[in-house]
């Protein structure tokens, strides 16, 4: 199993046009670990992600991905709000037109590992909303093992479903062990499958907490995640 990518942010200042979005943003990740970024909605979280992804490099500070520039390191898997799959391609030919030297095999794997080892030659308009998601994970995986950046992947879906994605995305960094930053507005998401929780808030977006959650995901039942939800919740809107 590949290790995770190690992170260092240090964002001294992000500016859009005359307004600072970011002032003093600093943390690090070590190889492995699961960190929620939470916030109210418009602090920023999702431009931090692309900062870490390297799509962003104008502001004052630094980013390292395994002690390189994001630019420099190797490209993060990223998923997205929606799946953005090319409804022309394959389940498998969406992973292979992210990453053309991907031998068939391993993209047949990363499907099987996501749990659609039947699913490769459909294309999405066959496949339900939550076979698409699956897809998407499959697809970040071919680009990276080592670093997954996932912005906002369960919102605007029922609760049923995002257990299930809870689940999956659970399994999946067992079984490959990459770094994970999940985006999110809701922590009942960070409470569910995060390591480490770090809130934002204000303007310029800061950092007010920096939470390690003791408890292993595995032993976290619902009276537990109901309880770091509220503490997370809270700390958003203090």
């Amino acid at each position: 199993m590949a290790s995770g990518a190690r992170l260092n942010v240090e964002i001294e200042q992000k500016r859009f046009g005359n307004e600072t979005l970011f002032q003093g943003i600093h943390f690090e990740v070590p190889s492995g670990q699961i960190v929620a970024l939470i916030g109210p909605s418009g602090v920023g979280k999702s431009t931090l992600l692309r900062l870490i992804a390297g799509i962003d490099t104008d502001y004052a500070g630094k980013v390292m991905v395994d002690g390189k520039a994001p630019t420099q390191a190797q490209v993060p898997g990223f998923v997205f709000q929606d799946p953005r799959l090319l409804p022309w391609e394959t389940a498998l030919g969406n992973l292979l037109a992210v990453k053309p030297d991907l031998p068939p095999d391993t993209g047949r794997k990363l499907l099987a590992g996501v749990g659609l080892d039947e699913a490769e030659h459909l294309r999405p308009a066959e496949l339900s909303g939550g076979m698409q998601r699956r897809v998407a994970l499959a697809r970040a995986l071919a680009v990276s093992s080592r670093l997954l950046l996932l912005d906002e992947p369960f919102v605007s879906i029922d609760r049923k479903l995002a257990g299930e994605l809870h689940s999956l995305l659970a399994g999946v960094v067992q079984q490959f062990g990459p770094t994970v930053i999940l985006v999110t507005h809701d922590p009942y998401d960070a409470a569910v499958l995060a390591d480490r929780v770090i809130t934002l808030r204000d303007r310029p977006a800061r950092v007010v907490s920096d939470t390690v959650l003791d408890i292993p995901h595995s032993e976290r039942d619902a009276d537990i995640v109901a309880s770091i939800t509220r503490d997370l919740d809270a700390g958003m809107r203090e």
